[in-house]
């Protein structure tokens, strides 16, 4: 039997037509330069696209000239509505978009599930964001793909990296962590945090991070302890709010994009 999940993004995200959806990505990512290697893993926000879309679009433009090598995505989020300890991954075959459908990578699913810290948990897949608002920029900068989405719970950096190794892959897998920054400061305030939070991501130290630096911490922690493992160069090439955005100064929430090379 097909499994299919309709994905957040369709109904939380982006009510209009999958015509102005691709029309919009397409204009984000034409508006952000292209340049440098094509990075290995990245780590973009996932709020709405009004707020972070362009800022997600920085590191989403660097995989144009790989469109069609990248047959695989390592995605990992956040879980935002539901508290549990470990990793949880679908038992669905398929997550739909307005742009349709991304088939999972059964095969490499089943290899992470022999953990301990890994299950299969459709309830903390299915009203979670923090994945799905990726899946329609990786459905127009690639050719074709396999998807393995991740949502990472209370989990340690060396259980993320754990399930990071088993996945690694080559130069046809890519990494995605889908994590904010800072939530509900100030304007000034705000950027003091991210700052120091993206200066803990370009130079590996996980133990920088704060609590309140990164709501996607625990999938980043993971990335950074794998980083250090394989020799990648972190690399900001984004970092607004949404005062920046489209939000009042008064109350913000941070932004960054990171790719790893």
């Amino acid at each position: 039997m097909m499994l299919k999940r309709q994905a957040a993004v369709a109904g939380m995200f982006y009510s209009d037509s999958s015509e102005e959806l691709e029309r919009d990505i397409r204009r984000m990512l034409s508006e952000v330069l292209n340049s440098g290697p094509a990075p290995k893993a990245i780590i973009a926000p996932h709020a709405g696209y009004i707020y972070s879309g362009s800022i997600a679009a920085s590191a989403y433009a660097r995989l144009t000239d790989v469109h069609d090598q990248i047959k695989r995505i390592v995605l990992l989020g956040p879980a935002h509505r539901i508290p549990f300890r470990g990793l949880a991954v679908s038992s669905a075959n398929y997550f739909s978009t307005p742009l349709g459908d991304v088939e999972l990578d059964r095969n490499a699913i089943d290899q992470i599930t022999d953990l301990p810290q890994v299950h299969i948990m459709d309830e903390a897949h299915a009203l979670e964001h923090s994945l799905e608002v990726h899946l329609p920029f990786l459905q127009v900068v690639l050719d074709d793909f396999k998807l393995i989405p991740i949502v990472v719970g209370d989990a340690s950096a060396e259980q993320v990296d754990e399930v990071l190794e088993k996945l690694w892959g080559g130069s046809e897998t890519l990494v995605v962590i889908s994590s904010d920054l800072s939530h509900y400061h100030d304007y000034l305030t705000a950027k003091a945090m991210d700052a120091s939070t993206s200066s803990a991501i370009e130079k590996l130290q996980l133990e920088m991070i704060e609590p309140e630096g990164a709501c996607g911490r625990n999938p980043i922690k993971g990335l950074l302890l794998a980083a250090k493992k394989h020799d990648l160069k972190a690399t900001t090439v984004d970092l607004r709010n949404s005062g920046d955005t489209a939000g009042s100064k008064d109350s913000v929430v941070g932004y960054g994009s990171y790719v790893f090379d």
